[in-house]
């Protein structure tokens, strides 16, 4: 029985070459975090102060949460408290409302993929910007980000040239930006999807933007409570554009992402670019603490759920996530089979584990979609036991009325074999004539595992009459 992940799966794994780039590069970035572990001593005890960390703040969060708010009310913020997205959007709404807004330059925020925010500001007529260019990339093109932290990975630098073309980006600003590289002819840069020239079109594109747009928007990777500000990590710098012009700026921050004070986020710091792309530190670390002169600063501190999760015995540990990517670089399903084969809007195991939280009938085909490996929980840097978590979650299935019937099935009759010695010792002797068997009764393709493997064959005698002779020890 294929699950909707294999299902949207097997449609990636029609293109070999697409699917070994795409395996390839989260593997290189896997490698690039190696790299720098490795040249730290402190490492591992800098994942177990991670770790406790959040485990401590988590378990404390109301307190820190007063604290946040306290500190940046003084500092001249104005903080709102949203418990769902509904309640996220009408808050938002409610602020571009008093301030006339037609335009928002955005930063990269997976909370705000969360509460579906652009949707909704589009329907109530306002404009959204993403500034991040890989985002930016995919809302031209009218999809959803694949990865967290490198959302338009997947997509080719020529689908990116002729997605510029369509949008008139290379005709408004391909003649500016060639001339300011000292290109006369863009037609050969255009022709070779050049890079570099692709990002100078978007640069200027972006800055008209950025000139025009009435408020700026941001995620926030981390919230210090000691100060009460908040701390936004790019490579790009555009959460420091968005916020330069406009007056008004929204930050958007979910209630777990606030930290004790600058030692956390010292520790953090230094875990959080090195495990999501394999830095030693993002290009940007900007902190946001006041309104600009004249402007006002707003910041949304949001539940949608995690009280919920805080509460749950078995998976309260997501909550320690710090959004970095690292299991999704080095989960083999993901790298094989991509982000939109996934339910959830983040994918991956971390993905696999928030989809369940927030609604198990809609996501649970996603809990197939791991290998149990536990290369995520050995990567991951606050220590989240991602694969045992996963676990969980499948053999909870049954009892939410979502358990695979083939899997039960076979389950059943592996329990009735493996009770039963005789049994047991009679499939054994008769097993490798199963090696004789034709091919197209052996390799049928309503085995899922056919369709990309050959049937392994029996050994000739087994493990345990090898033990009995003294053949092994």
């Amino acid at each position: 029985m294929s699950t909707k992940h294999a299902i949207q799966a097997e449609k990636f794994l029609q293109n070999p070459d697409k699917v070994a780039r795409h395996d390839q590069t989260f593997w290189s970035v896997r490698a690039k975090r190696d790299v720098l572990a490795y040249q730290l001593e402190e490492w591992e005890q800098l994942r177990e102060s991670a770790s406790q960390i959040k485990k401590h703040t988590v378990t404390h969060l109301a307190d820190y949460l007063d604290q946040f708010e306290a500190n940046a009310t003084k500092n001249g913020a104005i903080v709102h408290w949203a418990k769902d997205a509904d309640e996220y959007n009408e808050i938002v709404m409610e602020i571009m409302r008093k301030h006339n807004v037609k335009k928002v330059v955005k930063g990269k925020s997976m909370l705000t993929e969360e509460c579906h925010l652009n949707e909704n500001l589009f329907k109530n007529g306002i404009d959204v910007v993403e500034t991040d260019l890989g985002e930016r990339i995919l809302q031209l093109m009218n999809l959803p980000p694949s990865h967290i932290i490198m959302p338009a990975i997947h997509i080719t630098r020529e689908q990116v040239k002729e997605n510029f073309a369509e949008k008139g980006l290379l005709e408004k600003n391909g003649a500016q930006g060639a001339w300011s590289m000292g290109v006369a002819d863009k037609t050969e840069l255009e022709a070779k999807a050049d890079p570099t020239y692709l990002t100078r079109c978007a640069r200027y594109h972006l800055r008209d933007n950025f000139m025009e747009a009435e408020c700026g928007m941001t995620g926030a990777n981390f919230g210090v409570a000691s100060t009460g500000e908040i701390v936004v990590c790019t490579n790009e710098g555009n959460a420091d554009m968005s916020t330069s012009i406009p007056k008004l700026h929204i930050a958007s921050i979910g209630l777990e992402k606030i930290i004790p004070n600058y030692d956390a986020m010292g520790v953090f710091q230094r875990l959080l670019a090195r495990h999501g792309t394999g830095q030693a530190t993002t290009v940007y670390t900007s902190h946001f603490k006041k309104p600009r002169p004249d402007g006002e600063f707003h910041i949304i501190l949001v539940d949608n759920g995690r009280s919920s999760i805080l509460s749950n015995e078995d998976h309260w540990q997501t909550l320690k996530c710090m959004r970095c990517g690292a299991c999704m670089n080095t989960c083999p399903v993901y790298r094989r089979s991509m982000g939109y084969s996934y339910t959830y809007f983040i994918p991956g195991p971390i993905g696999v584990n928030l989809g369940m939280l927030k609604n198990k009938d809609a996501n649970y085909h996603n809990c197939s979609a791991c290998s149990l490996c536990c290369s995520c929980d050995n990567v991951c840097p606050v220590k989240v036991d991602l694969s045992t978590q996963i676990y969980k979650w499948r053999q909870e299935l049954d009892s939410f009325g979502h358990a695979d019937p083939m899997k039960k099935a076979m389950s059943q009759g592996m329990k009735v074999m493996f009770e039963n010695p005789g049994l047991y010792t009679t499939a054994l002797k008769f097993a490798p004539l199963a090696n004789h068997m034709p091919s197209f009764l052996t390799d049928i393709k309503l085995n899922a595992w056919c369709k990309h493997h050959t049937m392994p064959e029996f050994a000739k005698e087994s493990f345990h009459s090898l033990w009995k002779k003294g053949k092994v020890k």
